[in-house]
């Protein structure tokens, strides 16, 4: 049983020079915010001190009122968040070459304690410049690695045109991801990198169902007179329902750590849900249209079967 059923295939493949040049322009802004705005790394990339600190009180501590306070000290920018409640808060710093660790959080309590007697200091732990520059590295690699499996996967499973689309609707996705957390300069973090590689696993698995079902309609009987970008709407028509309850409900759950996750959810689930919204998106509306401008045919299927085929007798 079908979600939505629908007498006739919704058209979209008519509106797909439309929907390519949407896709275009919001890439391109994407890009320019990155090139002008830059990515707001965190310290696990750039390097700094990370400090726990705990307040006694009930209330806890007034995270407006102490980043107020550690403006003071004039380091650069400092990251303040609260983990789960506000009696435990994290603060990360910049690095400073004059200054250890030590040094910095001991300045760092001595401000605290003025405006709060029952601050107390849980953890500190550095991290240098090597090792964020280590961390960026392995991440490129494993952004590098994905892309390059999804790539080989879709080449064997389909046909050389559905790996490239795929691979270009996923790269659309993860551009645009970028370029949010550029544009409202959001803590780009190890969590959000997380993030970020979890919407391409899961943009590729809408495009490979689209792609399935495009395949399918190509060896159907009824479908064989029907032109390419018919058996494509037609596809996509009849995949509509499963799109809407996959996606609807696993953005409900995105949503709500968005609200509920407070700060330490916050930068993974923020990626997830700009990543969801325009996975769906993108698998349609801008991997479909890429087929056609790539030259799919029915031949370039059934051919490919036949030959199978013939190697295996």
């Amino acid at each position: 049983m079908e979600l939505f059923h629908f007498k006739r295939d919704i058209p979209f493949m008519s509106y797909g020079k439309l929907t390519t040049f949407i896709s275009l322009a919001t890439f391109i802004l994407a890009v320019i915010f990155l090139l002008t705005r830059g990515l707001n790394l965190s310290v696990e990339f750039t390097g700094g001190t990370l400090m726990e600190v705990e307040y006694a009180s009930a209330q806890g501590a007034d995270l407006n009122k102490v980043r107020h306070s550690l403006d003071t000290l004039k380091m650069g920018e400092i990251q303040v968040q609260a983990l789960g409640t506000n009696k435990h808060i994290m603060i990360r710093l910049p690095n400073r070459e004059d200054l250890s660790s030590a040094q910095l959080s001991n300045q760092v309590m001595d401000v605290l304690k003025k405006d709060s007697s029952d601050v107390s200091l849980r953890q500190v732990e550095f991290i240098g410049p090597a090792v964020g520059d280590e961390l960026v590295s392995h991440g490129l690699t494993a952004l590098g690695m994905v892309v390059f499996g999804i790539i080989i996967y879709l080449a064997m499973r389909f046909e050389w045109r559905f790996a490239v689309s795929a691979i270009i609707a996923n790269m659309h996705d993860i551009v645009i991801i970028l370029g949010c957390f550029a544009f409202f300069q959001w803590e780009f973090s190890l969590t959000v990198l997380a993030g970020v590689l979890a919407v391409l696993g899961y943009s590729v698995n809408e495009s490979v169902v689209v792609f399935d079902r495009i395949r399918e309609n190509f060896y159907k009987g009824s479908m064989r007179n029907h032109s390419v970008p018919e058996v494509i709407d037609n596809a996509i028509t009849h995949t509509m329902g499963r799109t809407v309850i996959t996606h609807g409900s696993t953005e409900a759950i995105v949503i709500s750590m968005l609200i509920f996750g407070g700060a330490a959810l916050h930068g993974f689930a923020m990626a997830l849900t700009i990543g969801i919204v325009f996975g769906i998106y993108s698998s349609v509306l801008v991997a479909s249209p890429l087929l056609l401008m790539f030259g799919l045919d029915r031949h370039n299927i059934v051919k490919q079967k036949v030959q199978k085929e013939e190697a295996v007798v």
